[in-house]
């Protein structure tokens, strides 16, 4: 396959990768080398894990995180400092490395919340609301939620269905601070929420004392910690995506998180403009959120 200036030797396209709908992982390509243009600009700049299932979503995968000794040079890398020494690992800017990975049976780039020249100043912090079973209607009114307390803070707020059971909430960040400050703030947000909503809302690590409460997951803003990338393929039945949702879109009773594919995805977006075009535009400092947070503490402590 010929993308852009370099030519890709394509194998094993005929391998099925999704048995319960036969898609095959020439389909997987073609998917990727359509949605590049859609989806270069979250990948854009940072270090990805690849998410790999060589023998399809049946077999076992696996996390990649180094680039592999075989990658052609023009795929480009980035070194990150790591215990003990250095990790090379790959940063998709281009479509036919996204094409390339996919024919690596790469079916989910996960993307770190930081770019490569500001590596522990993320540009997103994230929610991940995580429910305990698939009953969707929890994810609804745990966004509404925190979507309506982000407000309150005058934060600005992206929604994603992760192609799963749940939804990321992304708030775009202007990179004055450092992974700690976000992660700090971010748990100081799903604490208050657990404590106005405790038969709802949970930040309970455990599993097994979360009981059947959605977990208000702030985890994943940490160095080195990824997210589904947007239009990201998950390895799961039927092929289903991470997709951007408007936040009014909360109220389609037809919504799930895995509600889009690879077979109706492309369908939406010629409906509808990418919901999180322009995302950068937003950018805000947590500095007057950060003081906003607290009068609203002192508020609900009275």
């Amino acid at each position: 396959m010929k993308v852009g200036s370099h030519t890709i030797e394509l194998s094993n396209e005929d391998k099925v990768l999704f048995p319960d709908s036969g898609i095959t992982k020439g389909q997987l390509i073609d998917y990727y080398a359509r949605i590049a243009e859609t989806m270069l600009p979250y990948l854009e700049d940072r270090p990805l894990s690849l998410q790999r299932f060589p023998d399809g979503i049946d077999g076992d995968g696996f996390y990649q995180k180094q680039v592999s000794d075989y990658f052609p040079d023009w795929i480009s890398r980035i070194e990150i400092d790591v215990e003990g020494g250095q990790k090379t690992q790959v940063v998709c800017n281009e479509a036919a490395t996204l094409v390339y990975l996919a024919n690596q049976a790469c079916i989910t780039p996960h993307s770190w919340l930081s770019r490569r020249d500001k590596l522990n100043q993320p540009d997103l912090m994230v929610f991940d609301i995580d429910p305990p079973t698939d009953d969707f209607e929890p994810v609804r009114d745990a966004t509404r939620t925190l979507c309506e307390l982000l407000d309150d803070l005058e934060l600005p707020c992206f929604l994603q269905t992760t192609g799963s059971k749940g939804i990321h909430i992304a708030v775009p960040l202007k990179r004055h601070q450092d992974f700690d400050e976000v992660r700090a703030f971010a748990r100081d947000i799903a604490d208050l929420l657990a404590k106005r909503h405790p038969k709802q809302l949970t930040v309970e690590q455990r599993k097994d004392k979360r009981g059947d409460r959605v977990f208000l997951d702030t985890n994943r803003n940490a160095y080195g910690q990824t997210m589904v990338t947007p239009y990201s393929v998950r390895p799961r039945p039927g092929a289903p995506v991470a997709t951007p949702i408007e936040r009014d879109e909360l109220d389609d009773g037809a919504l799930r998180s895995d509600r889009y594919t690879i077979s109706s995805i492309f369908r939406r977006l010629g409906q509808r403009m990418d919901p999180w075009g322009g995302l950068r535009k937003h950018a805000v400092t947590l500095s007057s959120s950060r003081d906003r947070l607290a009068d609203i503490k002192k508020a609900d402590s009275r």
